[in-house]
């Protein structure tokens, strides 16, 4: 999936945001690159298009860099349920990741840490992992004891971080448009120009800016308001109309969902790109004014209100600018940003500048709404990322699809701690 998840409140899976600092060092080499096209001239647009998305349910953290994920190197006896994991459920899943992973060059590092290793270290784990038979608990739990070494994840001077919850909507539409199925899902527009950061500085991995040219320059791309006021009309983008704009924003949190048709057949769209720009939490300008409390706003309370309020609604939806962009995503799904399909219960969103895709984790929280607490202890695997997903210790829980998904992950707001699971190779413990 790719936009981003506390609720993902407005998100959006992808590129991570730029903050403080390294925003403004990022657009100081962007516009260099940008210059030699002659796009100069668009340097005050262009700092005012770059993403920054907060995470709508908690304050937001001092400006990040990898030295902020401080890891621990620790044993199994120290993660609390580690024996009581059914191993062999997550290989599959780890096996998804494996097949990304063996496309990259060999050489490659995995992450800004050394203990992360290079991609030929997990190409070799890969390798072991596909051995191990199917259902075997024993032979799954001895693959990751000898294989991987565990390490305690802490940032900010905490080991405890915010564990929050995503899935896939569903929602009703059409091919056509008619007085029910009125507000369309678009396409990537061929104007809409994308600048991959990595490209220019390996520390700005999975960072974007996006715009589009006027004449020679490089400005901005529309807003969430232009687009629905009928900016894009007569381009033949749009994929399909759906009957609810409530659910339509929704979806643009979400970054992927499941279209029921009116013969009962789905399709399902997938995240293709955004417009570049700023993302802006509604839940908390409904704070703001006060309206909401910020202890209250969850999707359920956000949802009500909009319903109950539509004109008030809209333009609090049009307050984010940022929009989402789909394509049709055939076979099975959601995908997440690593390119697998995403597995409930078992996939993470997470920060790559801190968590590279592909890795296992260990992941200890609680599910949200159970009396008494359910605890969350498993073995999950890193296979997207959000804009709203910022910190070391921080993650998004993939739920599922549909109602009873989307349940759970819109009250999720859970504290959690993470460990990576990295090659025993650069261990120092036997």
């Amino acid at each position: 999936m790719t936009p981003g998840r506390g609720i993902r409140i407005g998100y959006w899976w992808r590129p991570a945001a730029l903050t403080s600092g390294r925003l403004m060092r990022a657009a100081f080499h962007a516009l260099i690159m940008l210059s030699a096209a002659g796009l100069l001239s668009a340097c005050e647009q262009f700092l005012a298009s770059l993403p920054a998305q907060p995470d709508i349910l908690t304050p937001q953290p001092a400006p990040t860099s990898d030295s902020d994920l401080f890891m621990t190197e620790i044993t199994y006896q120290s993660l609390p349920g580690w024996k009581a994991e059914r191993h062999s459920e997550v290989l599959p899943v780890f096996l998804k990741s494996c097949a990304r992973l063996r496309k990259q060059p060999p050489d490659q590092a995995v992450g800004p840490k050394r203990e992360m290793g290079r991609i030929s270290d997990w190409v070799r784990l890969c390798d072991d992992a596909q051995v191990i038979r199917p259902g075997n608990d024993t032979e799954a739990q001895y693959f990751f004891e000898s294989r991987f070494a565990p390490y305690a994840m802490s940032g900010h001077g905490s080991k405890t971080g915010l564990i929050t919850g995503y899935y896939e909507p569903e929602l009703r539409g059409a091919w056509k448009s008619d007085q029910t199925y009125r507000f369309p899902l678009y396409a990537l527009p061929k104007d809409l120009v994308s600048a991959d950061l990595e490209s220019f500085d390996d520390k700005w991995a999975g960072e974007q800016v996006a715009g589009r040219l006027e004449g020679s320059r490089y400005v901005p791309y529309y807003t969430r308001a232009e687009i629905e006021s009928g900016q894009l009309a007569g381009q033949q983008l749009e994929i399909l109309w759906v009957n609810d704009p409530i659910d339509s924003f929704f979806l643009h949190i979400q970054g992927s969902g499941r279209i029921i048709l009116p013969d009962g057949s789905h399709v399902r769209l997938g995240y293709a790109g955004r417009n570049g720009r700023r993302y802006t939490a509604i839940g908390r300008e409904l704070v703001a004014a006060g309206i909401m409390r910020l202890k209250d706003v969850n999707m359920g309370s956000l949802r009500r209100w909009l319903e109950s309020n539509p004109v008030a609604g809209q333009a609090v939806m049009q307050k984010n600018k940022s929009f989402i962009f789909f394509r049709v995503v055939k076979g099975q799904g959601p995908l997440g940003a690593q390119g697998v399909v995403l597995t409930p219960g078992r996939s993470v969103a997470v920060d790559r500048r801190h968590v590279p895709l592909g890795v296992p984790m260990w992941l200890e929280t609680t599910e949200p709404g159970t009396r008494p607490v359910k605890k969350i202890r498993k073995i999950v695997i890193a296979q997207d990322t959000g804009s709203a997903i910022k910190g070391p210790v921080r993650a998004d829980y993939f739920w599922g699809h549909g109602r009873p998904a989307g349940e759970k992950a819109g009250i999720m707001k859970q504290k959690g701690k993470l460990y990576m699971l990295l090659p025993r190779k650069y261990a120092t413990r036997p």
